[in-house]
């Protein structure tokens, strides 16, 4: 019998501590996992984070499977994966009512739901009982699917399926101008239950957006059936408001350590390397703490001064939480994650060393990432006087499965068994570098003879619109109701794209439709004709 190489030593070492602490919590009907042992309310945004750890584990395991075993433990760890995406699709699938009213209202009462039950996938609460619209929930799904997608998984099964996925980015298509609850389901920073801009949401939307443009759900096997379509105008319009609110989160919160997730992994939803390490560093500077960071400013969640019997606080009273706001662990376990994408090897030491003094080690000798750390309340008064001076408590999940997953993939990149790039297939780390500059080139075309000869006259030569065949030009508006036809589908009850918006940048494109090729004029040229023929143009 061969020995096993010191590597495959190591990678069992960390798949013992996967299956100790994430997947012997997976629930093995539904693949979802609870949040604890005390509730079987299951997050979105926390189950997609908690696989993370599971898929990196599974392509560290293929690099080096050079016995069955390893294959065979590499095989299940994916289709762990794949059953936890599918439980979630399930959820939101029983829920596609919602999907299609809510593209019409954008009302928070229409939102598909934020968490559901782990063991059957049903609601667990009502749609007012809750901030259910978290559009940074729905975007990450939809973004770690098409990354999973890219690695090899197959994860979609049928068209109907695709479908609904459709439908799910046309859910999220206009992120940019729907307030919602947030990364951390409160809205408002006083937590009154009102919704707001954020841009850790409008980040992770754009890079949902981005990721499911021209993706191929059915992977290698697929067809033009099984192609998800994204209209570029929504992605850039949600890269334009993210920009101009960067590096704060919203009206009511300064600045947000949820932002980590936005300007590195897993959205690198910015493309301005300067505007990513203004980010960085505001966070670092003003909510990072011996613990980890703070997630905002003034965020009395968990703190001694919180009252657990009030539903929100006026704004004057978030006066108390200042200084006392709880340190999260997990924000460390995010700047690892970064610092290992950007190459700064020093960084990542730095950060795994205060990692690990904070770790809560168990009498086995496993490490645990806490849910956050608060200062007791005994030492509230101390901490008042000098910031930081105090020794803080675990409080909350040990383990917090969310960031032990992040800590698990952290380490797999620091050994060396994952590559930066395995865990981003799609290559939306390079999105920050810099590029060539962009050359626009404008084509106009004649509407007839007339128009060409009335051109001519003044020295300019075009060409009329039949003379380009075998390009076809139409209007924008003949685009816009092609698009109506994507992800309808009548055993669901989904009607397609609603908004009949198309951008400069959807019509400056050629399309290809069953063996014919279309190119369409601006939408401004649909408002009226003139008796003269407008000529028509469009950027390629």
């Amino acid at each position: 019998m061969r020995s096993r190489s010191n590597s495959g030593v190591r990678l069992d070492y960390y798949q013992r501590i996967v299956h100790r602490l994430i997947m012997r919590h997976q629930q093995p009907v539904t693949g979802l996992f609870p949040a604890s042992p005390q509730t079987q309310h299951a997050w979105i945004r926390d189950n997609v984070y908690c696989i993370l750890a599971v898929w990196g584990l599974s392509m560290a395991y293929k690099k080096i499977a050079d016995q069955d075993e390893d294959r065979a433990k590499a095989y299940e760890l994916e289709q762990c994966c794949v059953k936890l995406m599918r439980g979630l699709l399930m959820a939101m699938m029983n829920q596609k009512d919602k999907v299609e009213r809510f593209k019409t209202s954008q009302n928070p009462l229409d939102s598909l739901h934020a968490k559901y039950s782990s063991r059957n996938g049903q609601i667990v609460v009502g749609d007012s009982e809750w901030g259910h619209l978290q559009i940074d929930a729905i975007s990450l799904y939809l973004l770690i699917l098409a990354q999973m997608t890219a690695s090899g998984l197959q994860i979609v099964f049928s068209l109907d399926e695709v479908a609904f996925i459709q439908n799910l980015v046309f859910y999220i298509e206009s992120a940019y101008c729907i307030p919602d609850y947030g990364i951390w389901e409160r809205g408002d920073k006083s937590n009154h239950g009102q919704p707001e801009l954020n841009a850790s949401s409008i980040g992770m939307a754009k890079a949902a957006l981005e990721a499911m443009n021209e993706l191929d759900l059915f992977g290698a096997r697929g067809g033009s059936g099984s192609v998800i379509h994204v209209l570029a105008d929504e992605a850039h319009k949600c890269q334009a408001v993210l920009q101009s609110m960067l590096p704060r989160e919203s009206n009511s919160k300064e600045l947000d350590a949820g932002l980590l997730s936005v300007v590195g992994f897993p959205a690198f939803a910015c493309d301005d390397p300067q505007l990513i390490e203004t980010t960085q560093e505001a966070i670092i500077t003003r909510l990072q703490g011996r613990y980890g960071c703070k997630r905002f400013l003034r965020d009395g969640y968990k703190t001694p001064k919180e009252d657990n019997t009030r539903l929100y606080y006026e704004r004057w009273e978030l006066r108390m939480f200042e200084k006392i706001e709880c340190e999260w662990p997990l924000f460390f376990c995010y700047l690892i994650l970064n610092k290992a994408f950007q190459n700064d090897k020093q960084a990542v030491t730095e950060y795994s060393q205060k990692l690990e003094d904070i770790l809560v080690k168990t009498e086995e000798g496993m490490k645990l990432i806490p849910e956050l750390y608060a200062v007791p309340e005994k030492a509230v008064a101390a901490e008042y006087q000098a910031p930081g001076s105090q020794q803080r408590v675990v409080v909350g999940r040990c383990p917090f499965l969310w960031g032990q997953s992040l800590y698990i993939l952290g380490k797999l990149l620091q050994e060396g068994f994952l590559a930066v790039g395995e865990l981003d297939p799609l290559n939306r780390r390079l999105g920050a570098q810099k590029k060539p500059d962009v050359v626009v080139q404008v084509v106009i075309l004649a509407e007839d003879n007339d128009i060409r000869d009335k051109l001519a006259e003044h020295g300019i030569q075009v060409q009329t619109i039949a003379d380009v065949a075998p390009i076809e030009v139409q209007p924008a508006r003949v685009l816009s109701h092609l698009y109506t036809y994507l992800g309808r589908n009548k055993k669901l009850g989904l009607s397609g794209r609603k908004s009949r918006d198309v951008g400069i940048l959807s019509t400056s494109k050629l399309y290809s439709l069953k063996d014919r090729i279309f190119a369409f004029t601006p939408q401004v040229c649909d408002t009226g004709g003139s008796s003269l023929g407008v000529p028509s143009c469009w950027l390629l």
